[in-house]
């Protein structure tokens, strides 16, 4: 069992991959990806454990994944390939030409640990939810994760999702929202706001938590809390709150960073910032 110290540890060392893949590749999107590094760190270490080695298209009899929001594919690449789906070495090749590693996760080119497309926005929890049914019509116990940005909820298929998981008590499913409050024109306040979160998540009838998402103990927790609550009847989801660029104290919080790769002095500054703890690639 690692504790919160190790996967802190494997979070910044996810980091430092994360600015060398956008800084490599001249393109990516390093802000959401810094404030997501520790919540799929937790998700795979501690929380789900899959078998990379097993790795299937379908998932039956282990916990499944889905990325909504695919523009932090950095994050989730660095995570699959620490966790053993693939080499880190892979990682190097992060939008280049004839990769399996594109800027948005494809099942092209059958890369291990992604089951689908994302990127277009607004899709991955409905087909959460339609993994977890199928779990169910199976009689497969595991659980179904799901995590989607904020500005990502504007868009109308993710309250047809929530609509549905609720109405048909889907609950062996824990959607996560990443609500850093940042989207790539601005606050999401300002673009187009999502009002009182909590109440219309809660309202659609979901089961709602919170939680901190750059606190790596607090994760854990709540992922726990999340999982003693699956099987009653009503789907889980959770507000987690994280700071775009977190890790890299000129990113933090900044919007500019959503979409905008470092240059050659700003990844220098950046790297400085954070540990190297399993090896570059």
């Amino acid at each position: 069992m690692l504790s919160t110290t190790d996967l802190s540890k494997i979070s910044s060392q996810v980091r430092r991959d994360i600015i060398r893949m956008v800084h490599g590749a001249s393109s990516g999107h390093p802000g959401g990806s810094l404030g997501a590094a520790d919540f799929l760190v937790a998700l795979y270490f501690a929380c789900m454990k899959p078998d990379p080695n097993k790795f299937s298209i379908d998932g039956t009899g282990e916990d499944i994944f889905f990325l909504s929001n695919g523009h932090i594919s950095p994050a989730w690449y660095s995570v699959l390939a620490r966790y053993g789906y693939f080499k880190p070495g892979e990682l190097a090749t992060f939008r280049k030409l004839d990769t399996r590693l594109q800027g948005h996760p494809s099942i092209l080119d059958e890369t291990p640990g992604v089951r689908m497309a994302s990127g277009s926005l607004g899709q991955g929890l409905s087909v959460a939810l339609g993994a977890a049914i199928s779990k169910k019509l199976n009689g497969d116990p595991k659980t179904v994760y799901c995590l989607m940005g904020d500005g990502e909820l504007q868009e109308g298929q993710n309250w047809e999702a929530l609509m549905y998981g609720a109405a048909k008590g889907v609950d062996n499913i824990i959607a996560t929202v990443d609500y850093n409050q940042k989207q790539i024109d601005g606050p999401v306040e300002k673009v187009l706001s999502l009002g009182n979160l909590r109440a219309k998540l809660e309202s659609f009838g979901w089961l709602v938590l919170e939680m901190n998402g750059n606190d790596m103990a607090e994760i854990l927790d709540q992922l726990a809390v999340a999982k003693q609550q699956l099987n009653q009847g009503i789907p889980v989801i959770i507000i987690m709150h994280t700071k775009m660029g977190f890790g890299v104290d000129f990113m933090l919080d900044n919007h500019e960073w959503h979409g905008v790769p470092p240059n050659d002095e700003q990844a220098e500054k950046a790297l400085e910032q954070l540990e190297e703890t399993m090896g570059d690639y």
